[in-house]
């Protein structure tokens, strides 16, 4: 992972309920090549922001499924059978348990619901 690009987690809820969330100020405000920021708590569920260009490392989440909603650019997640390539308006769960790899060549913007629980990078790393 030498060439990976730093990961910017932040897992702290950076908005509470009614307070109004604007994804245009917040992506021009990063200059992070790979930026994941918790938005909003929903009930057991976590919204993120995910500003991202160049391509995580294969993971899985042992217990919890993982939604990517993409909003502009190009994400493709690399899974060990095929690849599954979204634009904006699309998007894919991925169920627990299963191994994959998102990966962006071009600077993309997603919102990620997943639970709160969830390990961003990952129970399995290879």
């Amino acid at each position: 992972m030498a060439d990976q690009p730093e990961y910017k987690i932040h897992l702290d809820v950076a908005f509470k309920a009614l307070e109004r969330i604007d994804i245009p100020e917040l992506v021009a405000s990063c200059k992070d090549p790979w930026y994941n920021q918790t938005l909003t708590r929903v009930n057991e569920s976590v919204v993120r922001l995910g500003i991202i260009e160049g391509e995580f490392h294969w993971h899985k989440h042992d217990n919890d499924d993982e939604f990517f909603f993409i909003l502009q650019g190009h994400l493709q997640i690399d899974l060990e059978d095929k690849v599954i390539d979204l634009t904006p308006m699309q998007g894919v769960t991925i169920p627990k348990g299963m191994m994959h790899r998102p990966r962006a060549t071009e600077k993309t913007v997603m919102l990620m619901v997943e639970t709160a629980a969830i390990n961003p990078t990952g129970d399995g790393v290879s």
